[in-house]
């Protein structure tokens, strides 16, 4: 767990839950370089910034914020996590380590209110690409080659994986992992064929992508669409194939 030092100076202004973030695992990182998770919560509501210390009252008993936020907002808490994520990377380097570090840096759903997920459609608690499609950038400068662009499937998961394979490390067998490792990839390798299923209760949603073929079921609606050919889902092929709805 992340220990919070009271008297670090970052900490005098408003002490949004990013700005611990970004004051604190520098620190972290400075007392022991091995694997940590730093989980923002930017951007998301409330829609705070460390510039919103007049909000702090209003917003501890209404973290929603249905009636907050902008764009402006949106975009400094945006700003205010990547002067975050540079800090961190800072450490790493005065550690001597950032060259043989694997930092990985993804999104657990696509965005919400005040995000733009154009061409794709939907957001988050959707199964269509604009809920669940989010970058993945992973920088490891022993191991990968900069400038890189990959077209693998992959999911959150995967990166469960793919860090044991980094450290040689394998799955405990009582706990199996439903992740597979991108190593081959990040150290060059071709895409390979990687099948993704989701599962959720709200509108009894249910996914399925497999190659360019992706299966969508929303409340009793069924869908298939070729994500190649179709990235906004509007296309809807399951009349016309039904050997794949089989």
């Amino acid at each position: 767990p992340l220990k919070i030092a009271t008297d670090n100076p970052m900490l005098k202004r408003v002490p949004t839950l990013v700005l611990i973030l970004m004051a604190e695992m520098p620190h972290a990182v400075a007392q022991d370089a091995n694997y940590k998770g730093l989980h923002y919560t930017a951007p998301h509501w409330p829609w705070e910034t460390r510039d919103d210390a007049q909000r702090v009252e209003e917003l501890k008993a209404n973290l929603f914020h249905l009636h907050g936020g902008n764009i402006s907002t949106y975009q400094r808490m945006i700003h205010h996590m990547d002067e975050g994520i540079g800090r961190v990377l800072q450490a790493l380097q005065a550690q001597g380590v950032l060259d043989n570090t694997l930092v990985v840096f993804t999104s657990d759903n696509g965005g919400e209110r005040f995000s733009d997920n154009w061409p794709l459609v939907g957001g988050k608690m959707d199964l269509t690409e604009g809920g669940i499609r989010v970058p993945w950038i992973a920088q490891w400068p022993r191991v990968i080659r900069a400038g890189q662009t990959s077209a693998q499937h992959c999911m959150t998961m995967d990166w469960s994986a793919t860090i044991l394979a980094a450290c040689g490390v394998e799955a405990d067998s009582k706990h199996p992992l439903d992740g597979v490792s991108l190593m081959p990839v990040l150290q060059g390798g071709q895409p390979f064929e990687r099948p993704m299923h989701w599962r959720m209760n709200h509108r009894s949603q249910r996914a399925m992508r497999s190659g360019p073929w992706k299966y969508l079921q929303v409340d009793a609606n069924e869908y298939l669409f070729n994500i190649d050919a179709d990235a906004r889902e509007r296309s809807n092929q399951a009349h016309r194939h039904p050997d794949r709805m089989a």
